[in-house]
């Protein structure tokens, strides 16, 4: 008999299906694997440390350029007056008569006004008399210099006739004498005589030379005293007329203000007369070119549509706020509707033009001096900082000296906010 077949389970036909995936090892690997992956991506994409994002939209890009470089410099100049005088109390006083008014064009010594002081011409009066009294003195004593020298004279004249009578009878009787004809007491009596006289002429002629010699130091030294004394009392004078005031030159008067009554104080500033007619150009020019500018460059002006030429004719060295100041003269003629204070543009000529690589003035060169540009990449996707060498400047352009080539472009406008920075990247936005 056959043996019955047990029906199997279902249990015995299942069996464990084993889960196949990454193990734990290889996920590390490549979580790890994806984690450099990403560091990658933001260390290329990501600005580099001496970098800075910048929008195209804030810059100035300019190219550079081949060209002409006219080596000038643009000048906003002031009108001014030639010749300035300036108007001082020289003695004070109380104002009692303006006869002109400020502004009026007047003529050398013209009167311009009156003063008073009745102390200065006390003191006038009181030194005149004094001088006048100090000169007649002098008078005097040169008046009895010249009788003494007359008296002088006279008692040489007078000895030497007593000399030349003693030696007559002197002469006629030495022979008569020798003859036995004369006494001889007689005879010694007028040779005694004679030598007496002629003694007491040498000794008057000793004392009229010496006495001549101390009179003429005397009344040399008397007269140019009262030179001095003269010389004082017109300075006196003089003092007493500056209280007319009067114009020293011809021009316009200008800030002359004082009313009658009022009371000035010596040495005070009472106004100005400016040169009619005659008129400068001062002009203030940047530091840079202070080793550039020099007396008689050439200039030029444009007024009512009319070009004047001009010369530089003064210099002040002197630097302030980074400026410093010229005067320009014209050369032939000048406009007639010139006002003082007026602005003139005017253009002041450093050089001859000449070819040169040349790039836009802009406010970059404040920012770097001119030693460095950042220059754009072709694509314009960056600008990478430059050292390069400029040379003259313009209003208009810089000329290149060294590190950059026509063609390329730079960015001129103001490097604010990334002068430190090495490499700009720029976008669109």
């Amino acid at each position: 008999m056959q043996k019955s077949e047990t029906p199997q389970s279902g249990g015995g036909m299942d069996r464990v299906v084993e889960k196949r995936g990454l193990s734990n090892r290889m996920k590390i690997a490549l979580g790890a694997l994806l984690i450099l992956l990403l560091l990658g991506l933001f260390y290329y994409f990501a600005p580099a440390a001496n970098s800075q994002t910048v929008p195209v939209s804030r810059l100035t890009i300019s190219p550079v350029t081949q060209g002409r470089f006219d080596d000038f410099l643009p000048l906003r100049a002031r009108v001014e007056p030639s010749v300035t005088v300036f108007l001082d109390a020289v003695e004070g006083g109380r104002v009692e008569r303006v006869l002109v008014e400020d502004g009026t064009v007047v003529q050398a010594g013209q009167m311009l006004a009156v003063l008073s002081n009745p102390e200065l011409q006390l003191n006038v009066l009181a030194r005149q008399t004094e001088v006048t009294q100090q000169i007649n003195n002098m008078r005097s004593q040169e008046l009895a210099l010249n009788q003494t020298r007359l008296a002088n004279e006279r008692a040489r004249i007078e000895a030497d006739l007593a000399t030349q009578t003693a030696r007559r009878q002197y002469e006629m009787q030495r022979p008569l004498a020798e003859r036995g004809f004369v006494a001889g007491r007689t005879f010694q009596d007028s040779r005694d005589t004679y030598e007496a006289n002629r003694r007491r002429s040498e000794v008057i002629r000793t004392q009229q030379v010496s006495d001549e010699r101390l009179q003429s130091g005397q009344l040399a030294y008397l007269r140019s005293s009262a030179t001095s004394l003269n010389q004082s009392l017109e300075i006196a004078r003089a003092s007493l007329d500056s209280l007319n005031l009067r114009a020293p030159v011809a021009g316009q008067l200008t800030s002359f203000d004082i009313q009658v009554g009022q009371s000035l104080q010596r040495g005070e500033r009472l106004g100005q007369i400016d040169s009619n007619g005659r008129n400068k150009l001062k002009a203030q020019v940047d530091e840079f070119y202070l080793g550039r500018v020099a007396v008689n460059q050439v200039a030029t002006a444009e007024v009512g549509g009319r070009t004047f030429q001009l010369r530089v004719s003064k210099i002040y060295p002197q630097v302030r706020n980074g400026v410093f100041e010229i005067d320009l003269q014209f050369v032939n003629g000048e406009p007639a509707d010139l006002q003082r204070g007026q602005t003139v543009q005017a253009r002041l000529t450093l050089g001859a033009p000449a070819p040169a690589r040349l790039i836009p003035n802009g406010s970059f060169y404040n920012d770097t001096g001119g030693a460095w540009v950042f220059v754009v990449s072709a694509d314009g996707s960056e600008a990478v900082r430059r050292n390069v060498r400029l040379g003259r400047r313009n209003n208009d352009y810089i000329e290149v000296l060294d590190g950059l080539e026509p063609g390329e472009r730079i960015i001129t406008s103001p490097y604010t906010g990334f002068v430190e920075r090495d490499r700009l990247s720029l976008t669109q936005q």
